[in-house]
């Protein structure tokens, strides 16, 4: 079994106790109070009453650190080099469905880097912790990313655009060069769950865009600390803030990457203009 330090013991109790609520509140689904804040992209009273749990249990602890949370948005401790960036419920939508797969993501910013992380899948009983330079870890099991090389015997995983924003064609064109080179792409509706996969070696890779700091900052520490390689989309930057994010094992990320920022053909890149630009009016 994996020593844990204070601070991961602080993430693992915050997160089992708002999990309470989550699963007892999944199993009556028809119960929730829902508001919808946009397309595709539901906050229920769940979600709501699971962030002000994380929230009192991780100030609690810590009560200097500064926050960033997917509903409560960034509240400023008098620590400002060190927050929690925090997701109480990622993967909304599956929630809301009645599909196990969601997570609390909870993550550790110290000077502007990634030190601790942890993503609970609750219903599936699944604690993936890391921390920086510790490895990355399954219920206590360590982890390793996959070890394929060939890219035609990998699988992938990938996050599809909301409804009404743009980029469906551009994904579209970058899903069709993936799927016709790999053994397949999974789309599962959890950005840190896919990247808590890669860290497995269940998934050879993952890619997504539009993603937002309490979405990927757990997941990408957990694919670092068991080997893996991250970057944007683009192939550089920050993926935390850079609000895109590719991460795979060392042998088949810049073969994904590759695949992924070749230059569409012009017509899809003229539908893909008149797409967008649709979009916006």
């Amino acid at each position: 079994m994996a020593l844990r330090s204070a601070i991961l013991n602080v993430m693992v109790n915050a997160a089992k106790k708002a999990a309470k609520g989550l699963v007892r509140d999944f199993g009556e689904l028809e119960q929730l109070q829902v508001s919808r804040k946009g397309p595709s992209d539901f906050v229920s009273a769940a979600d709501m009453r699971a962030e002000a749990i994380l929230r009192q249990e991780l100030k609690r602890a810590r009560p200097t650190f500064s926050f960033l949370m997917e509903e409560s948005g960034i509240e400023e401790g008098s620590d400002k080099s060190r927050r929690w960036i925090v997701d109480p419920l990622d993967g909304t939508t599956n929630f809301l469905h009645g599909i196990p797969n969601f997570a609390i993501s909870i993550a550790l910013e110290d000077a502007g880097e990634i030190t601790a992380a942890l993503v609970y899948a609750p219903v599936l009983d699944e604690m993936y912790t890391a921390e920086k330079g510790g490895g990355a870890f399954l219920n206590d099991r360590r982890l390793r990313v996959s070890g394929r090389t060939d890219i035609g015997e990998s699988l992938f995983a990938t996050g599809i655009p909301f409804q009404g924003r743009p980029g469906h064609v551009r994904f579209l064109h970058r899903l069709q060069r993936v799927m016709a080179r790999s053994s397949g792409v999974r789309r599962f509706g959890a950005a840190s769950l896919d990247l808590a996969a890669v860290a497995a070696g269940r998934f050879d890779g993952f890619w997504e865009e539009g993603l937002q700091p309490w979405d990927c900052a757990a997941g990408l520490l957990l694919v670092k600390e068991a080997g893996g390689y991250i970057s944007t989309v683009e192939g550089g930057g920050n993926p935390v803030y850079a609000g895109s994010l590719l991460a795979a094992n060392p042998a088949l990320h810049p073969q994904l990457l590759a695949l992924v920022t070749l230059e569409p053909k012009a017509e899809v890149k003229a539908e893909a203009g008149e797409v967008d630009e649709a979009s916006s009016s």
